[in-house]
């Protein structure tokens, strides 16, 4: 039996097709769904690259329920087609799989797996977090039935990947961050201060590539990826963000956290839109936002090389 649950909230997504492939893989991972949303892409591109990266893994059994396609409240933004390309997986094409999706919203599916196992369930969330909040909204105590959720999005000490302060991820859908990250379920975020860390060079793909076919389509997939950190960013590889974030359900000793209440700023016209600020003090004078809301487990080191091995090993 597996040791954990695991819901994945996607947008793929180049990485995202590399975390999928490691909950795959790993042992000790049961992934009993895929809930899609906006975010590289679409939410019904995202779906159809959901569907077809299952295939192309062999796991085309895997549910996949369709999310939101739009934020709470902010306006849908564009599509980064520059980091993933138009149809989010850079320059390869997929066979189209004509598996369907669930009949279930993502939503509704993550609210269901929750009640279905209390207590079991890990969600894995490394997209704009909108699903999280209408599955909160139509049902709150999964929060406090969920055994743990692990978010990719955020930047506390390091600046943003689409303004100085604000992770694409969280300013995608900053009002559903606000709400996911004060819903007092165990939360862990895995921002920029740990992923921009990871980075994998051709020599690290070269050997994945080469170990096996799934590892094979990964590398074909990193290339436009890759080409874009080494263009905008001048990197000797790239980030490996979303993988990373699925990383820490199996191995949390590789982060090194703190805790305190997260906020985020949601003002579309402010500078501080997106921004995740988190407050370790947590104790002044006067109440603030940040009063008494539920404290978040965030990731600010890792070990990478111990990382990369995880990854080398479950991406065979």
């Amino acid at each position: 039996m597996s040791k954990y649950k695991v819901i994945i909230d996607t947008d793929p997504g180049i990485d995202d097709a590399m975390a999928i492939l490691l909950a795959l893989n790993h042992p000790d991972i049961e992934l009993l769904g895929l809930t899609t949303i906006f975010g590289n892409l679409a939410t019904q591109g995202a779906t159809k690259n959901a569907i077809d990266l299952l295939a192309a893994f062999g796991a085309k059994d895997i549910p996949v329920a369709q999310g939101s396609d739009k934020p709470l409240e902010k306006k849908l933004g564009d599509f980064p087609d520059f980091v993933h390309g138009a149809k989010g997986l850079g320059d390869v094409t997929l066979p189209s799989s004509n598996n369907k999706i669930s009949n279930l919203s993502a939503a509704e599916f993550i609210v269901e797996q929750v009640l279905k196992y209390p207590e079991q369930i890990t969600i894995c969330a490394i997209a704009p977090l909108t699903n999280l909040a209408l599955a909160l909204k139509l049902e709150s105590k999964i929060a406090q039935l969920t055994k743990q959720v692990v978010i990719m999005g955020g930047a506390i000490h390091v600046n943003g990947n689409i303004s100085p302060v604000a992770e694409a991820n969280i300013h995608n859908d900053p009002h559903a961050a606000d709400m996911v990250l004060t819903a007092g379920w165990p939360v862990t975020l895995i921002g920029l201060d740990v992923t921009l860390k990871v980075i994998l060079d051709n020599n690290f793909m070269l050997d994945i590539k080469n170990a096996s076919t799934r590892g094979e389509l990964i590398y074909n997939l990193s290339r436009f990826y890759d080409n874009f950190y080494r263009t905008y960013n001048d990197y000797d590889g790239f980030a490996c963000h979303d993988a990373t974030a699925l990383a820490y359900i199996t191995n949390p000793e590789l982060f090194t956290c703190v805790k305190g209440p997260v906020r985020v700023g949601t003002d579309p016209n402010n500078i501080s839109a997106g921004m995740t600020i988190l407050d370790t003090r947590m104790k002044y004078g006067v109440k603030n936002p940040w009063t008494d809301k539920p404290q978040v487990n965030v990731a600010l080191d890792i070990d990478v090389a111990n990382l990369k091995a995880v990854l080398k090993k479950y991406w065979y």
